[in-house]
């Protein structure tokens, strides 16, 4: 059976190399870690040393992740739950929500405008399959309806 080699970098060395390449929440740069064969004590102190130095910030990284979130025109509730996901805590997702300003109606009426050019349907299944696409990407009811009602009168 294949046996996995010793890793050769201290397990501070790879959390660092990860961070270098990108922002990682806690939770996610242990799982990796882990994955690639570190003891947990280690990574614990690799971790503790990345968060006194501050390469390794949740609030960054979920930060990032919103960001990275509205660009694709994803709304609140999406963004809340990938963040969860990655184990981030609700403090630091709220704070993060509350720092990146977003005007969640504006870019729901954005990201419809981009998916249904011909505006909101008049069809009852047709307009059924724009509002799951909506509530798919995160939206709200009073979200979805205000981006909707907007293509309408557009």
């Amino acid at each position: 059976m294949y046996q996995r080699k010793p890793p050769t970098l201290s397990a501070k060395e790879a959390a660092i190399q990860l961070l270098s390449r990108r922002d990682h929440g806690e939770y996610e740069l242990f799982q990796k870690l882990s994955v690639k064969g570190y003891e947990d004590g280690d990574i614990e102190s690799a971790i503790a040393f990345c968060k006194e130095c501050r390469y390794l910030d949740d609030l960054r990284f979920a930060k990032s992740q919103i960001r990275q979130h509205v660009y694709k025109g994803h709304g609140e509730r999406r963004i809340r739950q990938e963040l969860s996901q990655k184990r981030v805590s609700e403090s630091v997702i709220d704070e993060a929500m509350a720092e990146e300003e977003v005007d969640w109606f504006e870019l729901a009426k954005t990201t419809a405008g981009k998916k249904f050019r011909n505006g909101k349907s008049a069809d009852p299944k047709e307009y059924a399959k724009q509002v799951r696409f909506l509530q798919y990407r995160g939206y709200s009811f009073e979200q979805i309806n205000y981006a909707l009602t907007a293509l309408e009168s557009d």
